[in-house]
């Protein structure tokens, strides 16, 4: 194993390290062990020894393997290549200890070894890996029914919360809906034609565990669309209790200001409530959901990558998200036409729709405008929509 002082620093904090897990397979694998030594020396030498090199993958697809290489292989053979598999990880990331057993068996035989549980994307990725051993892998993992995930500029391996499956908040069935998803859009998952890549993330509730809202082109948060649902009697136990203090708590941390206590009565003004959760959060026992569920559908996140990071905002306020999800389909189907015919190249279509205009973006896919489209509507009251008279 190589001499590794500087790396080795990284093991001296409070925090678990992934030195020690590098280390840890190093003592029976090969491409670890010259991976410690290329870590090494990128510390040293302050700059990185991976280059991209070329494009790799499997026959038919055009995503799921990113392609890495040593600009050092002489010094590093065993990491002269470095591939990245990604794998297309099951709905809620719901295993069994058998399936988790076959696919470290299989990296142990075809890789490093080396995983990460789970990417950003939501895949399971398997880190390290040769051009020759691609195609065995991607058979091993297909006779096994398991499938590689989404990269470059395509649909990416949809992602969810584990929603019903365990959440008492959950509004939508995630699971099923990433499901449907990621069966239906197989050829725009692995065979890239957009501008850039596209993320869909699904959040059972409000408080989007999968950080929707910040990380998915396409974001659908569960909500309601009828009152929160209240239990009078509930809220008194929380006020006699003294555990929560609901004037100060509750009512004073609502961002939109739309309840009341008077110290017996909890009032809620719904026409301005925001789904924001946090009363819900607070007292569980009192106040749920409403019954009218549904999803609000949300476009435009990223990371600060080309340009800087971008939150999604609302595109449908409110839809039912009940399979065969032919509406939201639908729809997707128009705001993808729309994107490759204008989107530029490596653009986002958050970034997209901030360049055209939002306006303008949704007259093109056919929405009507709506207040709940404005991104910021209590701090900007300037607001236009244009008007139409036919002669």
């Amino acid at each position: 194993m190589s001499n590794t002082p500087l790396i080795d620093q990284l093991e001296s904090g409070p925090w678990p390290s992934f030195i020690s897990d590098i280390k840890r397979m190093a003592k029976t694998n090969k491409m670890s062990q010259d991976l410690l030594g290329i870590l090494e020396l990128s510390y040293k030498e302050k700059k990185t020894h991976w280059k991209h090199g070329g494009i790799v993958g499997v026959r038919g697809y055009g995503g799921g393997i990113i392609g890495r290489y040593s600009d050092c292989p002489e010094l590093f053979p065993n990491v002269s290549h470095f591939h990245t598999v990604r794998v297309n990880q099951p709905a809620g990331w719901f295993y069994n200890t058998s399936s988790l057993r076959y696919l470290c068996d299989l990296w142990e035989k075809h890789g490093s070894g080396l995983t990460n549980m789970h990417g950003s994307t939501g895949d399971m990725v398997m880190l390290g890996t040769t051009t020759e051993h691609l195609e065995d892998i991607f058979t091993d993992l297909s006779e096994h029914g398991w499938d590689l995930g989404g990269s470059g500029s395509d649909v990416r391996t949809p992602s969810c919360c584990n929603g019903m499956a365990r959440c008492e908040f959950a509004c939508i069935d995630t699971m099923a809906i990433c499901h449907d998803l990621t069966n239906a859009y197989q050829d725009e998952l692995h065979r890239p034609a957009f501008p850039y890549k596209f993320k869909f993330k699904i959040s059972g509730c409000p408080n989007d565990c999968v950080a929707s809202i910040a990380r998915s082109d396409c974001s659908v948060i569960g909500t309601w669309r009828d009152a929160i649902q209240q239990d009078d009697a509930a809220v008194a136990e929380y006020a006699k209790g003294g555990k929560v203090d609901i004037a100060n708590d509750v009512v004073g941390k609502c961002p939109t200001g739309c309840m009341s206590f008077n110290g017996g009565k909890l009032a809620i003004d719904n026409k301005n409530c925001n789904r924001c959760m946090h009363c819900i959060n607070v007292m569980p026992k009192a106040l749920r959901p409403g019954k009218d569920k549904g999803a609000t559908m949300l476009l435009g996140a990223k990371a600060p990558i080309v340009q800087g990071a971008l939150l999604a905002s609302v595109i449908v306020p409110f839809i039912k998200m009940e399979p065969p999800y032919e509406e939201f389909k639908e729809l997707i189907a128009k705001i993808w036409e729309f994107w490759d015919d204008n989107g530029e190249a490596r653009e986002r279509i958050g970034e997209m729709i901030v360049r055209i205009g939002k306006g303008n973006f949704i007259e093109e896919v056919g929405l009507q405008p709506s207040a709940e489209m404005v991104s910021e509507p209590r701090s900007n009251p300037y607001i236009f929509y244009e008007e139409y008279f036919e002669e």
